[in-house]
């Protein structure tokens, strides 16, 4: 198995590797000697293979190049920005960081929290004129001489994640490079990259999703991949412009707001050139991936991922294989299986948890045997995730075990809810949760929010939902609201709704 350094290093030299709206490209042979001089300013600064660094970086080319020249010589520990100090000092202290890199100039709470927990603080500067991912160390004080040769093997670890913690205290998934390297070459088959290829990268680099599915499956490819300064549906048709991508990946949310001003933007659609538009990390409605296809001309291919899986499990195929709205795909890297109460595996048609297993899947939650006493099953990873495989080896996600709503010994599917309410003309957004009752335990709850110009009561949503739901599956109570709340990357979530939203 390569290093990410000998994956990148194999690219054609002259070839665009990373660029940003409005600035020049790095090519791959920037890119590379960009890879050298920071291993070289690592070390100096005393970051060996085995080190975490931290990297608290606005999203952007020098975020995705800061990322691969630290996943290349030691484990990258992307941050999210947004974090407060107290976060930072949590995540931080779990990680067990050796160095924390900010941008010249940062006044983010992680350098106060740093200081605190005595953690370096490394400092990276570059120029708005210089190419797009090129940057030096502040600290560096040798980066100008030498060859590096110690560059992460297969087995090193590349890339530390916390998972999302949103009902417990967030569990650490730690991914070798043999893991970030198999799922980017999954994706790259799934989507048949060529070096030709230009994504466009709206997903926050601090999540698996933009690192893995966006940014190094392109860089594996030899292809090249723009970053944005993260999303913003309002810049995303002058991006579209500027950067005429061939495609591009986003989170459901992403894809309705880009939806929804498609019409203000028929120029810059009729001109662009996108062959596929790819969703994941959270289920996409049909009727949302009818309109994105009907509105670009392009197929939308819709994947399955998780941290734990360093991203790709499912993926529904290109044309001309067929798609299936409502569904993850086939199985796209990993072995995907159907696990039942009595630990059987099950037949096609059959429900139960997915489970997966493969050279992409991590080896286990770091310093929690608990967790990993219960995620895994003779060799298998639990998901967590519900769900079927039809006779053509299809996947539908049909929710979460944790989501799963208890109505007085009824169980409800809340994916069901949202399915039938999403076909609603006046519905833009849907989300259906639990919320807590005296006498039931739970009851079914929905949020949503309307297209624009329409509308409708509850009565009404309750009546249409009750056309394809059995009396107990239909929402007791309906909440309008003009936004969901959303996590740091976008999806929308279920656990811990009803507190978002102050019904509790």
């Amino acid at each position: 198995m390569d290093s990410i350094f000998e994956r990148l290093n194999r690219a054609d030299p002259a070839s665009p590797a990373i660029g940003a709206p409005d600035r020049p490209d790095l090519s791959y042979l920037a890119l590379t000697v960009q890879l050298q001089q920071t291993a070289i300013g690592l070390r100096a600064c005393h970051i060996e293979k085995t080190d975490r660094v931290a990297i608290v970086l606005p999203n952007g080319p020098e975020m995705a190049s800061a990322f691969l020249c630290v996943a290349s010589c030691a484990s990258a520990a992307p941050l999210n920005p947004a974090y407060k100090k107290s976060e930072f000092l949590f995540y931080l202290e779990d990680l067990g960081a050796k160095a924390v890199i900010v941008e010249a100039g940062s006044t983010s709470p992680a350098l106060e929290a740093a200081q605190e927990l005595c953690i370096p603080v490394l400092k990276i500067n570059w120029d708005e004129t210089d190419p797009a991912g090129s940057f030096h160390l502040d600290n560096n004080q040798s980066a100008d001489s030498g060859v590096f040769t110690n560059w992460s093997d297969a087995t090193d670890e590349a890339l530390v994640l916390h998972t999302s913690g949103t009902t417990s205290r967030p569990k650490l998934v730690p991914l070798h490079t043999k893991n970030l390297l198999a799922s980017a070459d999954h994706i790259g088959a799934s989507l048949a990259l060529q070096p030709s290829d230009v994504g466009l990268n709206i997903m926050p680099l601090f999540h698996i999703h933009g690192l893995i599915a966006s940014l190094l499956s392109s860089m594996s490819a030899g292809a090249h991949v723009v970053c944005t300064p993260g999303f913003n549906a309002l810049k995303f048709f002058h991006w579209l412009d500027t950067t005429n991508p061939t495609w591009y990946t986003a989170v459901p949310t992403m894809h309705q707001a880009i939806v929804s001003r498609a019409q203000r933007n028929r120029a810059s659609i009729e001109n662009g050139r996108l062959r596929f538009i790819r969703s994941s990390s959270s289920s996409l409605p049909p009727p949302v991936m009818l309109e994105l296809e009907s509105t670009f001309d392009c197929p939308v291919i819709e994947a399955y991922g998780m941290t734990e899986a360093a991203h790709q499990m499912a993926s529904n195929p290109l044309p001309p294989m067929e798609r299936k709205p409502g569904t993850v795909g086939q199985a796209a890297g990993p072995q995907i299986a159907i696990l039942g109460e009595d630990a059987e595996l099950k037949a096609p048609n059959q429900q139960g948890e997915i489970v997966i297993r493969g050279p992409n899947v991590f080896a286990g939650y770091e310093n929690n045997p608990q967790a990993n006493e219960t995620a895994f099953a003779n060799g298998w990873f639990r998901t967590g995730d519900l769900g079927f495989l039809d006779n053509e080896g299809y996947l539908t996600i049909s929710g979460r075990l944790k989501e799963i709503i208890n109505r007085g010994g009824e169980k409800i599917a809340p994916r069901e809810v949202d399915d039938v309410l999403q076909a609603h003309p006046a519905v833009d957004q849907v989300v259906t949760f639990a919320l807590p009752h005296d006498k039931l335990g739970e009851a079914v709850a929905a949020v949503i929010v309307f297209k624009d110009g329409a509308s409708a009561d509850e009565t009404e949503l309750k009546a249409f939902a009750g056309q394809q739901l059995a009396k107990f599956k239909v929402p007791s109570t309906i909440i309008i609201r003009d936004e969901i709340p959303k996590g740091a990357t976008g999806k929308l979530q279920r656990i811990g709704l009803a507190e978002k939203l102050g019904l509790v």
